[in-house]
């Protein structure tokens, strides 16, 4: 089971992809409603306002469920996940993507989170297009559907990693040993369904379909395949050409920064020092708490009993 840890990584971490992602979803979402009002100012009637920003804007931004429009639109698949309108609805994804966003990085690290949402995302999106446009009953009244907007789907994936690598993960562990994760899980998705069931089934079937992709990527994770290693290499390729006075270059291991376990037989024990405890936690911050040995977890024990 695992054991939550304390010094988690931080909102305010420069290099904090759960503070990235909660800072576009809320870009974007001042960025379409400030059209949204001149769009307002700029009409007559609410109503020719509406209709025209719906027309004009929205309909870039959010997903079609018509395969002819989306094919002409196809950068949609990703920004539909960004987009929100509504401020309840961008609340709801943010406090949502938080919570699961935090305790699938303090088990992960620092790097896959971005891809975990990408993925939900983007396997909702075209599951949602496949299906209204295959299954004859969603094929009937696709020109009425309403698009796929916002990042709820994306959230999916993100909660069933996260659940999927520590179900037993606690929560406030001060309330009686703590809240087990699956627990909130369970919650997340009975609000989700009971938040989009009344639209379409189809809107099911799409965060289902995100819901597996997270599974599956920790599924893979947990047996040595990170799925969003390609990305990581693509973002440090793109820092390298456009600062190439800041290479990034992964380091030997040899020259890792993490506390090593090989010392002579009989060699005295040293001491627990912040040099050591601040390696410790650098590397739960790049590779997650389970990339630690055994060594390596004693020894953070140690000291956050001595409150190093």
């Amino acid at each position: 089971m695992h054991k939550n840890r304390r010094n988690p990584i931080l909102l305010g971490q420069d290099n904090n992809a759960l503070t990235w992602l909660l800072i576009i979803n809320a870009v974007v979402f001042v960025a379409i409603n400030f059209i949204k009002i001149v769009y307002y100012l700029s009409y007559e009637t609410p109503m020719e306002a509406l209709q025209n920003f719906n027309l004009q804007i929205l309909s870039w931004f959010s997903l079609p469920a018509n395969a002819e429009t989306f094919f002409g639109r196809p950068w949609t698949i990703l920004t539909y996940m960004f987009s929100h309108v509504g401020v309840w609805q961008l609340i709801g994804t943010l406090l949502w993507l938080w919570a699961f966003g935090y305790i699938l990085q303090d088990l992960s690290g620092n790097t896959k989170l971005i891809p975990v949402y990408l993925y939900g995302g983007l396997a909702a999106g075209l599951i949602f297009i496949l299906s209204v446009n295959l299954i004859p009953e969603y094929k009937a009244v696709v020109n009425s559907t309403e698009p796929l907007m916002g990042g709820e789907a994306a959230v999916v994936a993100v909660a069933i990693a996260a659940t999927t690598m520590a179900p037993k993960y606690k929560l406030f562990p001060m309330i009686n040993g703590g809240i087990p994760l699956w627990v909130l899980t369970l919650l997340f998705v009975a609000i989700d369904y009971t938040s989009i069931a009344n639209d379409s089934s189809v809107f099911v079937i799409a965060h289902v379909a995100s819901g597996v992709t997270g599974f599956l990527f920790a599924y893979q994770l947990e047996r040595g395949r990170d799925g969003g290693r390609w990305m990581v290499d693509f973002v440090n390729w793109l820092n390298d050409l456009f600062n190439p006075e800041k290479k990034y270059r992964e380091k030997p291991a040899t020259q890792q920064r993490y506390y090593k376990s090989i010392r002579k037989p009989f060699e005295k024990t040293p001491r627990i020092t912040q040099q050591k405890v601040d390696e410790i936690l650098d590397k739960i911050n790049q590779q997650g708490y389970n990339s630690l040995s055994e060594e390596e977890r004693d020894l953070l024990k140690k000291a956050s009993q001595e409150d190093l």
